[in-house]
């Protein structure tokens, strides 16, 4: 039942003499509500994750130009997007266990103020020319405070759906929330070529992304007024947190299943954050320009944006989430393999894009659902606990896949066709790689994870319980 009550109202007593079974249907309209403020959370949490999605992705697709006003080399440039990945390691666990002991609202606001002052921070890069020196110290110390926000935001998804969403919208919560991060990166290859098209715009470039900071910073602080609703929508969300978080920890290490989500599905989030990252040095070596990468770059966010939709959908109503994981992961390794390929033809603009957008919709569809699995499999330990460790897990094989791509490059002598610049660089061994490493883990995932649900396990037991817990009970509205 929707309700727009915030502060709540008197509980009214169930009678303790009922005749008969309970009724499993009036029990959940006693004593479970969901309140239309969930929607506003949902919405200033999104803000939230897509400008920190921005702020990460910002140099990514004009790589060249923002090299050549901070006066550093591609490595350097890259490492603008690899310290959000360095940061998150270390404090990945303090987040973790923050979000289950202090709760979603100090989490998220903490997170949106850090956001704001990584990007004002960097817009002090608009910097007389004699003080050039000191734009690549400053833009990534604005990178590392945004860094230090993203695993408080980016944690977040299931902890909201699970203590604001009923169990059939949970999945669609949760994909709405998990999709704002890769919208994020979407409108980042859209603005960043747009607005950077020469060096000298970078500056600019800096104060389009720091005034939306601004605004979802206010709109946390002000807007978000509690962590969870004053009733639970659903039996799983009354008992979130049941195990403490170190308890949690030795569980989670205990589940064979979630030991192999741990480790295949971070390797997918690393294969995407990868693809995401190098698109553009990938494509520029075979002629393709900043415009057309960041239209790939838009592509394959904007179709994965679809496919998660529609698959979030899908598995609210069918709770499938193991069968629909492993197909998309297989279409998704498919559509890497292809990427390996026609990314090192020239002239294949119409492939290239084709074979972005069907990466994307595939693999981005994954991610939400995944998550939704991670808890499921994992209950009663605290929703972002199971689900951050697998964010520290992609994390951690990012770096090291990114650092390993760069390294399995080889410099070209000549390349006539090249956009890139003064450094070109072949990119044909680290690709296969990449696609050799999403099929490897795409295997061991469909081979070895088989799991019960266990979450809705318990919210259907809880729900066809006898007793009826009046402490929590709403007052039913007209």
């Amino acid at each position: 039942m929707d309700s727009d009550d915030e502060a709540g109202s008197e509980v009214p007593t169930v009678s303790a003499t009922v005749s008969g079974p309970p009724n499993p249907e009036l029990k959940k309209l006693l004593v479970f509500k969901v309140y239309k403020r969930r929607w506003f959370v949902l919405l200033v949490f999104c803000l939230i994750n897509c400008s920190n999605a921005t702020i990460w992705l910002t140099f990514a697709p004009v790589a060249n130009q923002s090299a050549q006003h901070l006066k550093v080399g591609l490595e350097e440039i890259n490492w603008l997007s690899l310290v959000y990945m360095v940061v998150a390691i270390p404090l990945s666990f303090g987040t973790t266990w923050m979000l289950d002991t202090f709760g979603l609202r100090i989490t998220l606001i903490l997170g949106s103020w850090l956001n704001m002052f990584g990007a004002m921070v960097r817009f002090c890069v608009v910097l007389p020319s004699e003080k050039i020196e000191v734009l690549y110290p400053v833009v990534m110390l604005g990178q590392t405070l945004g860094a230090l926000a993203q695993p408080l935001i980016i944690f977040a998804p299931t902890k909201l759906a699970a203590l604001w969403f009923p169990d059939h919208q949970r999945a669609t919560a949760n994909m709405i929330a998990s999709m704002s991060n890769p919208l994020g990166i979407l409108l980042a290859n859209l603005i960043s070529p747009m607005v950077a098209k020469t060096s000298g715009q970078i500056p600019a470039l800096l104060i389009v992304y720091a005034v939306p900071a601004c605004i979802t910073c206010f709109l946390a602080t002000v807007g978000i007024r509690s962590s969870c609703p004053p009733t639970p929508p659903s039996a799983s969300a009354e008992f979130s947190n049941s195990e403490p978080f170190v308890q949690g920890l030795k569980l989670l290490l205990k589940n064979k299943n979630y030991l192999v989500l741990l480790v295949c599905f971070g390797a997918g989030i690393a294969v995407f954050t990868c693809f995401s990252t190098l698109l553009e040095q990938i494509l520029c070596v075979n002629g393709y320009t900043n415009d057309f990468a960041g239209l790939c770059g838009g592509l394959f966010i904007a179709f994965g944006i679809v496919g998660a939709g529609a698959l979030g959908l899908y598995v609210d109503k069918t709770k499938k989430f193991n069968e629909s994981v492993k197909i998309n992961m297989c279409f998704s390794t498919l559509a890497c393999i292809a990427f390996a390929v026609v990314s090192q033809l020239r002239d294949q603009n119409v492939a290239v894009a084709a074979v972005c957008s069907l990466f994307g919709f595939f693999g981005f569809a994954i991610y939400p659902v995944a998550m939704e699995l991670s808890v499921e499999c994992s209950y009663p330990v605290g929703e972002a606990t199971s689900a951050g460790l697998i964010f520290i897990s992609g994390q951690v094989q990012s770096v090291l896949y990114i650092i390993v791509l760069q390294a399995l490059t080889r410099r070209l002598a000549d390349s006539p066709t090249s956009t890139c610049g003064s450094a070109v660089l072949s990119w044909r061994v680290p690709m296969l790689v990449m696609a050799g490493l999403s099929t490897l883990f795409t295997c061991c995932f469909v081979v070895f994870f088989h799991t019960r649900y266990r979450r809705l396990e318990t919210g259907t037991n809880k729900e066809s319980n006898g007793s009826i817990p009046t402490e929590h009970a709403p007052s039913v509205q007209g």
